[in-house]
């Protein structure tokens, strides 16, 4: 299907430059990276932007870093880049593992994880992970930079905090300083190119403590806090799960769509919702699959 619009397409080479683009074309200007999301919404008349602004050219959005206990994601990092990374493997085990659930490798080596969080679609395999992490977004623009927690970062359904004229430089997320592991599990029609039917990350923490956040089972991605205060000081033999996935259920708000109904989405998220948190723990213990393995429901 080919491109019908008619746009200007324009290929900084700085970030200086991308910024004054943006600064001029504001709300009439769209960022290409990866363009597994924008190059479809161009072929289907979605979008009919008068300016694209492609950034691959521009140095300071490549890469991984860890530094100061943070893992920055630059804007161009793909997911097969994080797949790739033995830091990411390593240190962040749990973001490693989400990598290897999104959708083919052929999307993967171009859709990038900043553009999965500004594509902000409630199905966004990164958005759970990231939140229980709780990473920063690092949004820039001519005025200067912000930080935005990941957890603000959503307003509802394909929308964000992001201004007309910034752009998403990077992500960075923290490295917890408490001993933890964690689980993300994903529900799918098929192996591939498929959306999350729902998605649950769980990060399980040695002083007992929980953080747990969702995707695809409401209006945008979210913490489950109330879940998490419930299994809050439990020891792993005595975890109150069915306590907690009760409140887990009522905190969430699936809709019925052309990949599942409402129904089934409430009833397989109580399933993964116990056997994510049972997962972490079991990791945590030593004791639980290999990263990686599993990860698919």
């Amino acid at each position: 299907m080919p491109i019908t619009c008619e746009f200007r397409y324009l290929r900084p080479k700085t970030l200086n430059d991308v910024l004054n683009f943006l600064s001029h074309c504001g709300s009439e200007a769209k960022i290409l990276a990866g363009g597994t999301d924008l190059i479809i919404k161009l072929k289907e008349d979605i979008e009919k932007p008068k300016c694209v602004i492609d950034i691959k050219d521009v140095k300071e959005f490549y890469g991984l870093k860890f530094s100061k206990g943070e893992l920055k994601i630059g804007a161009l990092a793909t997911f097969s880049d994080i797949i790739d990374s033995p830091l990411v493997k390593n240190r962040f085990p749990l973001i490693w593992e989400m990598a290897h659930a999104v959708a083919s490798s052929g999307i993967r080596n171009r859709a990038t994880v900043v553009g999965n969080i500004c594509s902000a679609v409630p199905s966004a395999d990164s958005a759970p992970v990231l939140e229980v992490y709780e990473a920063s977004v690092i949004a820039i623009s001519l005025r200067g930079e912000r930080k935005i927690s990941i957890n603000d970062w959503f307003t509802g359904p394909k929308k964000t905090v992001l201004r007309e004229d910034e752009i998403v430089s990077r992500v960075e997320v923290p490295l917890p300083k408490t001993r933890h592991d964690g689980a993300y599990l994903k529900l799918s029609r098929y192996d591939g190119e498929d959306l999350a039917q729902a998605g649950i990350a769980v990060l399980a923490f040695s002083n007992g403590t929980f953080r747990i956040a969702h995707c695809a089972l409401g209006p945008k991605p979210e913490r489950a806090i109330n879940a998490e205060k419930i299994l809050k000081s439990k020891s792993p033999a005595s975890l109150n799960i069915e306590k907690a996935k009760k409140e887990f259920l009522k905190q969430i708000k699936p809709i019925s769509d052309i990949r599942s109904t409402k129904e089934y989405r409430i009833h397989m998220a109580g399933v993964m919702f116990k056997r994510a948190v049972e997962k972490a723990v079991l990791r945590l213990k030593g004791r639980g699959l290999k990263y990686g393995d599993g990860q698919v429901v």
